[in-house]
Formats: C-alpha cells, structure tokens, sequence
C-alpha cells in the first residue's frame, strides 16, 4: 500500500487489512448461496456487539444518518420527543424527527457537559414522551451519556416510552447491555468503532419498539426506510434465505462480516475495557500538554474519541496541517460558533487493539511536535 496518512479522525477509522480485503470480493450476487449466509452471520454478530438475544438489527445501504430516518417508523405526527443533546449530532437528530411531525423538546448541555438527572426528571415531569433519544458519544464533543441511567430513569418514570440511543460513535468501542439496560433503539454506522468503510446503516430494535410499529395508527410515510420492506429481508436472511426488497452494498456487508469476526474473537469486555484503558492514557496524555479536553468530566469523556480545547495562540487550520505533514489526519471542530477553538482525534478498533500498530503513540509524537513547532510551550 502506497504512503499515506493515518485517519485518526473521530471516523472513518483506520480498518484491518483483512476488512480491505473482504471489500474486494468480486462481484457477487445478492441471493447468491455464498453471500445469503455471510448476511444472516452478520445480523447475529450486530446483536452480540451491542449484547442483546431478541432484539432486530436492520443493516442496509445508507449512511448513520439513516438511522435517524429510520424513527419515522415509530413516529407518528403530534408525538412527543424528548431529545438530550450534547452537541452537534443531537440537534441534528432533532431535526430530522421534526421532518417528521414529532414535537420536541431539548435538553441542553453547554458543551462538554452531560445532562443531569434533575433535567431529565424535570421533562418527565412535564410531559409523557413517545420518546427518549440520547446520543451515547456526540462525535462534536467527545462526550460520553451514561445511557444505562438515562434509561432506567426514563423507564422508571414511563414504561411505554422508547429509549433511542444514537450509537454511530459509540458502539464497538464503547458497552452497550442492550437487554439488560432496557433500550429500545440503537443507532449506528460501518465506519466507526465497527472497523468498516462507511455505507451501512444499522439499527437494533427491541422487540417492543416493533410491537409499537406494528401497533401504528397511520400508515409509515416513506418508502426505503419503510421496516415494512426490509423486516420480511431481514428474517429471511437470517433464515439463510434469499430475498429481495433494495440490493444490499455486497462488499460492504462481506467487509462488515470479516470485522464482526475480528471483534468478537476475544470476550467483547476485553475490547471495552482496552478502549476504556487506552482514552484514559490519552486524556492523561493531553492534561501533561497542559490542554483541556472539551468533556469536563471523565465519567463523561468518551473512549473512542478526544476532542480537545486550542491553547491560545494556536488556530486549528495550521495544526491539523502540521500532523497530517506528519502523516496524522485529524479534525477540528464543528460546534456552532466553536468550530476553530478545539479539535478532535479518534481512537477507536484497530488503532486501539493491535498495540503493534503504533497508531496512538504516533498520533502523540505528531501533536507534541506540531504543537511546538506553532509556539506552543507545554
């Protein structure tokens, strides 16, 4: 493979070379008898990534951001949505549920900060929601929600209201108990802690979030989301089973397989707590530099992402050009009005699991040397 910069970005991430190699399977038939089982092998995985036995993955062609479409199949016009924000991510998920009829209402954070237990028991209060959503990590914020309490508080207060968790940042790098903290919607990409090229979109649906679903008054207005096309798909796939409703990204769904064996060859507590392990030296790492990260709490600091506030003196736009002459690519910000104070680096999958790899101490080497050669004096 030619010289080229590692993507240390909050996503895509670096992938295997193994997953690069599955993506060039040759063209191949979508009810082909070799492909049908890759499929149904695949929807199981999902389900052992985020630890659930009964709950309903749906993975199709799209981006994370279909996931969010993908609500429409529980919503109905005039529901209620309880959105807690934490950046960038969860206003935009807002809007896309308001496309579709939902009133919200926010819980805000300023950034960095997680919402609290008194906000969220304050909203419950107020109004009986059809819906919780939570992104797990605000990729704009590197802020990590304790989605266990929110949804044990959340159901506590209100059995019928689904929990929604946006997991495109969170799930194969952080723990998700998906049957025993009682969710009913995650939300995730390929291209994150899943080690996959973006083009998958992949959602968990408890068993209850279908009863809800299938219970609706009105009929689901849009079509290629519509779980009344790609539920009967799903079944039969797993079913080992061909069918057809849209043609599925078959290299996508063979590189998806190969990854999914990848993560699950050792205890799926192994690669949480490497994860856990390898943020928490970062974050040290970052402190020693005399930076601050954007999450103020390390309960509330994601482990697959950093972002990290700009000492004085140093632009975003020089720094990111100085890693990447370093061979690092890493982001800047996106927050509304504080794009150019802050920026954010991955750490997710391989990057965090094959030490030998050296992704993250090369990502430190960079940062250190940039920082210096911009004035900045640890």
């Amino acid at each position: 493979m030619a010289p080229r910069k590692l993507c240390m970005i909050p996503g895509p991430i670096e992938f295997h070379e193994d997953v690069l190699s599955a993506m060039a399977t040759p063209a191949t038939s979508h009810v082909d008898p070799l492909f049908v089982p890759v499929f149904g092998e695949s929807i199981e995985m999902v389900r052992e990534v985020v630890q659930t036995k009964v709950a309903q993955p749906f993975i199709t062609s799209g981006s994370g951001t279909l996931g969010w479409d993908m609500m429409v199949n529980l919503l109905e016009a005039g529901d209620e949505v309880l959105v807690i924000t934490t950046g960038y991510f969860g206003d935009h998920f807002a809007e896309c549920l308001e496309v579709y009829g939902a009133k919200i209402t926010f819980i805000r954070t300023e950034p960095g900060a997680t919402a609290t237990t008194e906000q969220i028991a304050e909203a419950l209060a107020k109004t009986k929601f059809k819906m919780v959503t939570v992104t797990h990590v605000d990729t704009s914020t590197g802020v990590l929600s304790d989605i266990k309490s929110v949804a044990a508080q959340v159901k506590a207060a209100s059995p019928e209201t689904l929990v929604v968790v946006d997991g495109v940042c969170s799930v194969g790098s952080e723990e998700i108990k998906f049957d025993d903290w009682k969710l009913d919607i995650v939300i995730t990409g390929s291209q994150k802690g899943l080690g996959v090229p973006p083009g998958l979109s992949i959602v968990i649906a408890s068993q209850y979030a279908l009863d809800v679903y299938k219970n609706r008054k009105s009929p689901v207005p849009v079509y290629y989301s519509n779980w009344n096309k790609w539920l009967p798909i799903m079944n039969a796939y797993e079913a080992r089973k061909p069918a057809y409703f849209a043609t599925p990204a078959v290299q996508l769904v063979y590189a998806l397989h190969t990854s999914l064996k990848l993560i699950l060859s050792q205890p799926i507590e192994t690669r949480f707590k490497k994860h856990a392990a390898v943020a928490a030296d970062f974050r040290q790492f970052v402190r020693g530099l005399g930076l601050k990260t954007v999450a103020q709490s390390e309960q509330g600091a994601a482990n697959g992402m950093t972002a990290v506030w700009l000492p004085e003196g140093v632009e975003v736009a020089p720094l990111v050009s100085g890693l990447a002459g370093k061979g690092i690519q890493i982001a800047g910000g996106i927050l509304q009005g504080l794009a150019g104070k802050y920026f954010r680096i991955g750490h997710m999958g391989i990057s965090v699991m094959e030490d030998d790899r050296q992704h993250i101490q090369k990502v430190k080497e960079a940062l250190s040397s940039s920082l210096a050669e911009l004035g900045y004096k640890a």
